[in-house]
């Protein structure tokens, strides 16, 4: 379909017979046809459906729009502000991956804004229930290396309401490369009360993936699958074909090889990021 290289990454997009559209920035695979509905319900639900009521949610990234599709099942939400440095990557996902927004970004619920999210997020006046980074992974000279430091999850966490949660693509989980996740988890927890990382395995990465949900108040664990059953029901949400209440805690329950590094992760800072080398 295509390969541009926009003012901030290197896009390529094609069709492969088994995956279907498929989406790759600097030489990272993001997102394929079929699998992103795993990666995106993963990322969205067990945060939205832990807080009783998200009504404003702010996304960094999520150039695809699938992000925004999801958060958008949910009815109680009012507002949802997208910001995504690179316009050229959103317009290009807009005309060639349609199937991953569904019409998202015209809701009028939704305000794009293609601006830096650190500066974005520093200066924010109105709070947030919800703040969802998905976000490419830290690559040399990739626009989100500094987005996931201490000093920018303590930003997060003052744009976010007393009650707010902050959740996050975390990276790989298999054995040989979850360094990055179990140093997310670290770099979160010097920041947020309660931190409750999970997984899921998304076929096209070939591998488990990580997320974490840090929380002011709210854990995940303590909502009871009838409750969340009830939310689900209450806020017309329709035609998931992932996550399901029954699921939720079981995103929670990691191996042990993991349990065991996250003692090892290291807090990024933004003297001492992570940068994958390629």
């Amino acid at each position: 379909y295509f390969q541009r290289r926009t003012r901030f990454q290197l896009a390529e997009c094609f069709y492969n017979p088994f995956f279907g559209k498929v989406l790759f920035l600097d030489n990272k695979i993001q997102s394929a046809q079929i699998d992103e509905y795993i990666y995106h319900e993963s990322l969205v639900h067990p945060a939205l459906l832990t807080h009783p009521l998200p009504q404003k949610v702010l996304v960094i990234g999520g150039g695809e729009g699938a992000t925004l599709r999801e958060i958008l099942r949910h009815e109680c939400i009012k507002k949802v502000t997208m910001v995504d440095i690179d316009r050229e990557l959103v317009k290009l996902c807009q005309k060639y991956l349609p199937e991953w927004s569904a019409g998202a970004f015209s809701n009028p619920k939704t305000r794009l804004i293609f601006e830096d999210a650190r500066q974005f997020v520093e200066k924010a006046r109105s709070k947030f229930e919800i703040i969802i980074s998905d976000l490419s992974e830290p690559v040399e000279e990739g626009p989100s290396v500094y987005l996931f430091t201490k000093e920018f999850f303590k930003k997060i966490s003052e744009a976010l309401e007393e009650d707010g949660l902050f959740i996050l693509q975390a990276g790989s989980t298999d054995p040989a490369y979850h360094q990055f996740f179990c140093s997310l988890v670290k770099t979160a927890e010097k920041v947020f009360p309660l931190v409750r990382p999970y997984w899921a395995f998304i076929l096209s990465f070939g591998q488990p993936w990580g997320f974490v949900l840090a929380s002011k108040k709210y854990d995940p664990l303590a909502a009871d699958e009838r409750e969340i059953a009830r939310r689900v029901r209450e806020r017309r949400m329709a035609k998931m074909r992932y996550y399901h209440p029954g699921l939720h805690k079981g995103y929670f329950a990691l191996p042990l090889y993991l349990t065991k590094s996250l003692k090892k992760g290291k807090v990024l800072t933004d003297k001492k990021p992570f940068i994958w080398r390629i």
